[in-house]
């Protein structure tokens, strides 16, 4: 039976979890257009800065279901608050890192307190408004979290441009402090059901992951078929199989196997692996080109990716609104099309010598689909769990986000490194237009995935997709 709260502790519970997931989401994306200074302040290669976003989104991905049930079993208000608090001292050690390396650890670090924060925002958000009020609730919080998304780069460049790119990490300080003060005073503790923790499952899929994108990164420097490539190309594959194979067989798994027997879950999951990958990608190197081919700074990098970021804060309601007319395959479909389509017009035109009023179109059109695809592909992975699973379900929608973001950096890294480099504005617009391609195959892989997503009746009492 859900507890009763009063109209201000529900405010407070919506003000708090908000402004938690206002800094989680601030701090993926002000990095962004920061990775050009930092990179060259540390003298870093790029194989060695991406690690700085992907051992972020590693420890996030495979600790995620396990902060949730961390939250049920030891109370969601006490882990809520110890994630922010472990957030708060990585960010500082982010800031005070004196090397790329010391940088990539911190990130690790933050990704293991979001990896607490986010779930459990929800959870608490959700165990205080009642079924009738939720949707809304969800609604601002979601917008809240989609504002960061949309300005996260500009802010970044104008920390960056203006007070040195440290400064991104110091502004979740006062943040977090002001947060861990507002759940101590303002939020009742809860608890959820005490599931087994899947240890094993844990292990094996970071393993997994670790191992995949080591082999994709060295394979430029030490060749494609290095004994330390192959062999840990094969140790992903091998930790990979052994993940499902626990999984299936697991008295409490991390992810139930069973999901995936819905086509809708699976496609759902598949396509939003593929189209976060070549996102993420995109999110890392375009930055980069604008600043290091097209000669802007920072803040003027971060404001000219306001026609991709921004279309997500439009486009994403009307989606969200009519998914269920349409139904999912046509938005996901159509979506990832026209990213594929925009990336490879970026792809096309990327030079030295490009005027960035070349790229705005295709900036726009590659967000208006991606920004389609999103809440169409959320919608079908959780349209297609009972209610009691909804929670488990998005869980595992955001790890293959993650993922996908991982192997995404990983792959466009790998390409730009054997087609450019970082020397020149030439070489470097050389490898970001390899890759750029290859952010078009993802998305359009995707959209071959979405065409698997089930057809949606057209009559009136059939308003969910099919299950076949």
């Amino acid at each position: 039976m859900q507890e009763s709260y009063d109209r201000s502790e529900k405010n407070w519970v919506l003000g708090v979890t908000a402004l938690a997931s206002f800094m989680m989401a601030l701090d993926s994306l002000v990095i962004t257009t920061a990775f050009a200074t930092i990179r060259a302040d540390f003298g870093s290669s790029v194989e060695t800065l991406q690690w700085a976003v992907n051992a972020f989104n590693l420890s996030f991905a495979v600790l995620l279901l396990t902060g949730a049930a961390l939250g049920d079993r030891f109370g969601r208000r006490r882990m809520f608050a110890v994630g922010i608090a472990l957030f708060v001292l990585t960010s500082a050690a982010c800031a005070l890192s004196g090397s790329a390396e010391a940088l990539i650890a911190a990130r690790a670090g933050q990704g293991a307190g979001a990896a607490l924060v986010m779930p459990l925002a929800m959870a608490i958000l959700s165990g205080a408004f009642a079924k009738e009020e939720r949707a809304k609730a969800l609604g601002i919080f979601s917008g809240v979290t989609g504002c960061a998304l949309i300005i996260g780069p500009a802010i970044g460049g104008l920390i960056t441009e203006n007070l040195g790119w440290r400064w991104i990490f110091w502004i979740n300080l006062p943040i977090g402090l002001i947060a861990i003060g507002l759940i101590a005073t303002r939020l009742r503790e809860s608890f959820g059901p005490k599931a087994a923790l899947d240890i094993a499952g844990l292990m094996l899929v970071a393993i997994a992951a670790l191992a995949l994108v080591w082999g994709l990164l060295r394979g430029n420097p030490v060749g494609w078929t290095s004994a330390e490539v192959m062999g840990t190309l094969a140790l992903g594959l091998v930790f990979s199989a052994a993940f499902v194979g626990w999984e299936l067989r697991a008295p409490a798994p991390m992810i139930p196997m069973r999901m995936f027997a819905s086509r809708s879950f699976a496609a759902g999951v598949g396509a939003s692996l593929l189209f976060y990958a070549a996102m993420y990608g995109v999110l890392f190197l375009l930055p980069q080109f604008l600043q290091i081919t097209l000669g802007f700074g920072p803040l003027g990098a971060g404001l000219r990716l306001l026609p991709w970021t921004s279309t997500l804060f439009l486009t994403a309601p009307i989606a969200g609104a009519v998914v269920h007319r349409f139904g999912e395959r046509p938005l996901v479909v159509t979506g990832l099309l026209m990213q594929a389509a925009g990336l490879g017009w970026i792809a096309m035109v990327a030079a030295p010598g490009v005027a960035y009023s070349a790229l705005v179109a295709p900036l726009i059109m590659a967000g208006v689909g991606v920004s389609m695809a999103m809440p169409a592909a959320q919608n079908a992975v959780l349209g297609s769990v009972a209610v009691t699973e909804m929670g488990k379900a998005s869980g595992v929608f955001n790890m293959g986000r993650f993922l996908g973001g991982m192997f995404g950096i990983a792959a466009l890294v790998a390409v730009f490194s054997a087609k450019g480099a970082v020397d020149s504005a030439a070489n470097f617009s050389t490898g970001f237009a390899a890759a750029m391609m290859v952010a078009a195959a993802l998305s359009l892989m995707g959209a071959l995935a979405g065409l698997c997503l089930p057809a949606r009746h057209r009559t009136a009492d059939a308003q969910v997709p099919q299950k076949a």
